[in-house]
């Protein structure tokens, strides 16, 4: 590599690893915070579901306009103000309980996901642009600082806590964050602009769809499990709140140091990159029925069991997700989009939303059906999306290999 792509990768890193730990820091011990105020399940859920919905929206409006904005300001001025909003939730609870506190949490946690956006976005663009013919190697090699982000949060997030109360762990991993501000300015490349193209038509393409779907449901299951598990662990498994932070290292480990293999795997044999997609949906499917596990199965929730279960949902999930922005690249310039800033723009900024879609609808829904139900058949739910995905994928493979044996005869 030259050393503007070493560089661009440490960026790169430090973005994933700062932004992470920011991110799932809240799930040992929020949801518990926020049921002692008296928000309900459904209202915890809509908290963290918030987030996902305007970074949906940040990712489409800035992904769009990445080339007059500029990727690298982006970036900057996104981990300033994600941030200054880390650390300004960390006085939330200060507010009295009710109404105030969850238009607080809900006003904080849209413009801190505006500026997680538009990092988010601009990385993506900026990977694909510097590395062109290794993305997929390059976006698992990052996943590492994703998953050391996730596995060190919930932890350091619970023993900040339990140590030093609520403010601390939001004021240190804010300030965290904000150290890579100048790190950034420094080390990032000025992308050089392209011409314009159309989401619309990139949305209208099949297999585009079909990769949002599998994207949505993993995101999806993901959001579910940071705004539901806490309280799981700690009512049915009887588990502080640093051993839920322990606890959810079963899902982020693998994830994290899975990624780069699947990586490269995904960058030499293009051609598995549709299988790895159906074989880690069938895994995540079956995980998340049995995480609960689901009451059809009459088997009562044990420890072990959830935690051997995160640790399958961590491996599948990453097996799934490493090849779908590669693909999602290589479909577009398929279809005519050509090889620029303006295109990595809008397939970045479509990757983010739909994830983005995914982390909405996982905590409102699984959280409304937690409440509503519970955690068991919440879970199951989830499983039931990624079969779903699965299922489509599986058909549109079929669908190729029949008219390919068509033309053949």
């Amino acid at each position: 590599m030259s050393r503007q792509q070493i560089l661009t990768l440490i960026a790169m890193a430090s973005i994933n690893f700062s932004s992470m730990i920011c991110y799932s820091i809240l799930g040992p011990f929020f949801p518990n915070e926020a049921k002692k105020k008296g928000v309900s399940q459904a209202m915890i859920g809509l908290i963290f579901g918030i987030y996902a919905l305007c970074t949906l929206v940040g990712s489409l409006i800035l992904g769009k306009y990445i080339v007059q904005i500029g990727a690298k300001f982006m970036i900057v001025a996104g981990l300033f103000v994600s941030s200054g909003c880390t650390v300004l939730f960390g006085f939330l609870d200060q507010v009295s309980d009710g109404t105030v506190f969850i238009v607080l949490c809900l006003i904080t946690r849209c413009i801190n996901a505006i500026g997680f956006s538009a990092a988010v976005t601009s990385s993506f663009a900026v990977s694909g642009k510097v590395f062109p013919d290794n993305i997929a190697t390059v976006l698992g090699f990052m996943e590492i600082f994703t998953g050391l982000g996730l596995i060190l949060g919930p932890p350091l997030g619970g023993w900040l806590y339990q140590s030093f109360g609520y403010e601390i762990p939001f004021v240190f991993t804010g300030c965290l964050l904000f150290a890579t501000v100048p790190l950034n300015l420094w080390i990032l490349p000025n992308a050089v602009p392209s011409s314009q193209n159309s989401f619309l038509r990139l949305c209208t393409r099949i297999k585009i769809l079909l990769i949002c779907f599998v994207v949505f449901t993993l995101s999806s299951g993901l959001g579910f499990l940071d705004a539901t598990l806490s309280i799981f662990a700690i009512e049915k498994l009887n588990l502080s709140a640093g051993s839920v932070g322990l606890l959810m290292i079963g899902l982020s480990l693998p994830y994290g140091a899975a990624s780069p293999v699947f990586g490269v795997i995904s960058d030499k044999y293009p051609s598995v990159r549709k299988w790895m997609m159906v074989v880690g949906g069938m895994a995540t499917a079956v995980s998340f029925c049995f995480l609960g596990p689901l009451p059809v199965f009459h088997i009562r929730s044990q420890l072990w069991l959830t935690v051997l279960m995160l640790i399958v949902v961590g491996f599948s999930l990453c097996m799934s997700c490493i090849p779908t922005f590669a693909e999602m690249i290589a479909c577009a310039h398929e279809n005519g989009f050509e090889e620029g800033m303006s295109t990595l723009g809008l397939v970045s900024g479509l990757f983010s939303a739909v994830w983005s879609a995914g982390m909405f609808f996982g905590p409102t829904i699984g959280g409304y059906i937690t409440q509503t139900l519970n955690f068991e058949w919440s879970a199951g739910v989830q499983g039931a999306l990624a079969f779903l995905a699965v299922r489509k994928i599986n058909f549109r493979i079929k669908a190729i290999s029949r008219r390919r044996v068509c033309r053949v005869l």
